[in-house]
Formats: structure tokens, sequence, C-alpha cells
């Protein structure tokens, strides 16, 4: 699930990231975080500047695959914050 907000300030997008407990143990939860924070690093070029980007992982992801979660998260990131 992906929420963005979009500032009319000129500076580089930011990310947050939400992966409860519903996600799994604190290992998964970090592992689900740590592939998350990897596809947007990947996607940045191409999000709006000054977009703010909330990603909440839901249970699914910690069975998801790391190319599952990109091409998952890029798609929702062209939908609500491309450039």
């Amino acid at each position: 699930m992906t929420h963005v907000v979009h500032s009319f300030e000129e500076r580089a997008p930011r990310f947050g990231f939400i992966v409860s407990k519903a996600v799994g143990n604190a290992v998964t939860r970090n592992t689900v975080r740590r592939r998350l924070k990897a596809v947007c690093a990947e996607a940045l070029p191409d999000v709006r500047p000054g977009a703010d980007v909330v990603i909440r992982a839901l249970p699914s992801a910690a069975d998801a695959t790391f190319q599952e979660l990109r091409s998952e998260v890029t798609r929702c990131l062209a939908r609500k914050a491309a450039a």
C-alpha cells in the first residue's frame, strides 16, 4: 500500500516505511524494510521532486521475492509519484 503527498518544495523525494508485526518477526520485518529501501533507491530518479512517499508493507510482503516487491513498488510509484 502506497501513499504519496506532493509538496511544492524543490527537494529530493522522501520515503517512509511501515512494517508492522503482522508481517513477521524482527528479522523478517527488517528484511522487508531493507528490500523496500533498495527498490526505492533504484526508483528515486523517477519520483517527482518534493514527494513524500509512505509505503506500508502488507503481511504478504514477507513471502514476496525481491523482484515481486520491485514490480509492485515501481507500479505504485509510476501511478502516484511519477516525475
